[in-house]
């Protein structure tokens, strides 16, 4: 016998989310408007349904699954294209967005993507057969950056992750190397924007745009000063288009 699992999950509206999944790169394989709203979006062997339903708060959503990939970076890179084509910008806070690509703790390299429903989608490639946690690191800096990032982009709790990083910034007689400082202060710009705090955000950003690196500490950094670009850019998207990235109705032009 040969099972398959199907999520079926939860929305207010149904075109909004499968709009967004057409940007992804899924075609709609199933609509219905009546008697109750159901849709099925698919790509390559992912096949996801989703139900409308009455009252329903995306912002509250805990409805999530898991996606495993034996290529997440080419997965990642063509959500963020598609997104990028569909929206004028990759949405990076609010609803829809998508998450970085990280290597987990637990031996798994990984992406979340939430759409206007609120469903987040993990996305992730095994990279090691041990997938339990790793021992967090000693050093303090390190240690922090171990645990804000399993609490920003693996259990989806910015808040906690905020505490922990300006907890960490806030040690006085330690002082982090400059690659360690950039990469708090990028996750604290990164949190800061999912929680709506704009004004921690652009000082985070402000400062680790400050931060001077050497061309080996560049290249250690290349993943976060990408991210620190993304986040800057994304902070100069126009206003009207912030408004569309976080409704449940994307837009189609730029």
């Amino acid at each position: 016998m040969t099972e398959t699992t199907v999520p079926m999950l939860p929305c207010r509206t149904i075109q909004p989310v499968i709009d967004f999944y057409a940007a992804l790169g899924f075609a709609v394989t199933f609509q219905q408007r009546s008697p109750n709203p159901y849709a099925v979006v698919e790509r390559g062997g992912i096949q996801l349904h989703f139900f409308g339903m009455k009252g329903y708060e995306p912002a509250a959503s805990y409805s999530t699954c898991y996606i495993r990939t034996d290529d997440v970076d080419a997965l990642h890179h063509a959500f963020r294209a598609g997104l990028k084509a569909a929206y004028g910008r990759v949405p990076t806070r609010g609803l829809p967005r998508i998450g970085p690509l990280k290597d987990t703790s637990y031996g798994v390299r990984q992406f979340l993507v939430t759409d206007p429903g609120g469903n987040c989608l993990r996305v992730g490639q095994p990279i090691s057969r041990d997938h339990h946690h790793r021992p967090a690191p000693e050093e303090t800096f390190e240690r922090a950056l171990h645990h804000a990032s399993l609490l920003a982009d693996s259990k989806d709790d910015p808040a906690s992750a905020a505490r922990v990083i300006d907890r960490v910034l806030n040690l006085q007689g330690d002082e982090p190397t400059p690659v360690r400082l950039l990469r708090l202060l990028v996750l604290r710009a990164d949190v800061a924007g999912r929680l709506g705090d704009d004004a921690t955000a652009a000082s985070a950003l402000a400062r680790a745009a400050g931060i001077r690196l050497t061309p080996q500490e560049r290249k250690s950094a290349h993943g976060d000063l990408e991210r620190l670009e993304e986040l800057r850019d994304f902070r100069n998207t126009p206003r009207a288009l912030h408004l569309t990235a976080s409704s449940e109705a994307p837009s189609s032009t730029p």
